[in-house]
């Protein structure tokens, strides 16, 4: 074989093996973009760089498979729910109180699931895993839970950190059996998100100003 020929198979099979690499590197950005959605964008902007954020993104997946995330039996769900609506009715009288045991119940629902809840930015990354597109609403609420600790909020921002927290609570909670009610309540009804089609679960929580929503979800 001539050293020409040896040169052009060498050639094709640095151009394949480069091509196999692409490839398997645009699956898996694909695949990071659809698990973390929003998330994926918020951290490619934190880290300046696609290839640091995909690597964090793929830490994370790690760190959370070895952790023993399990979901909630049913009567701890009807428990937390019973909770949350107690929260919800002391906030017409008192906002501040609530929002801060809103944010100690979703931390009971997490440790009780099998997250680490010691350090905040450790829950966030660890949430971001299976719980991407409420992730963002639980740590604004975050930002908001930390101003009431140091002075004065509008009420109308607790009022949206409180639905944040719930965003995440009821994604936390999951979906309970079915055709089981919930607090007195029937079967849920579906509503999908109206920004990105998103259905998230809901069963049958009031907002803070009263008003009742429901939601459900297949993705828990």
């Amino acid at each position: 074989m001539s050293s020409g020929v040896i040169v052009v198979i060498i050639v094709v099979a640095i151009i394949v093996v480069a091509s196999a690499a692409a490839l398997a590197m645009a699956g898996r950005r694909r695949q990071l973009q659809r698990q973390f959605g929003p998330e994926y964008d918020v951290l490619v902007k934190q880290e300046n760089s696609q290839m640091r954020a995909e690597a964090e993104l793929a830490q994370r997946q790690r760190r959370v498979r070895k952790l023993n995330i399990q979901p909630l039996p049913e009567a701890a769900r009807r428990r937390y729910l019973d909770e949350w609506q107690a929260i919800q009715e002391e906030f017409v009288d008192s906002p501040q109180s609530a929002l801060t045991e809103a944010y100690s119940l979703v931390t009971s629902v997490m440790q009780e699931r099998g997250y680490p809840t010691d350090d905040d930015e450790q829950v966030t990354a660890d949430l971001s895993v299976d719980h991407a597109r409420t992730v963002g609403n639980f740590r604004a609420a975050q930002a908001v839970t930390r101003d009431v600790a140091h002075g004065s909020v509008e009420t109308e921002d607790m009022r949206q950190a409180l639905i944040q927290y719930r965003e995440l609570f009821t994604d936390l909670l999951g979906q309970p059996l079915d055709g089981e009610p919930v607090n007195g309540v029937g079967a849920r009804h579906a509503k999908a998100d109206e920004t990105d089609g998103y259905e998230r679960p809901d069963p049958a929580i009031t907002d803070p100003d009263g008003a009742a929503t429901t939601y459900q979800d297949t993705d828990v």
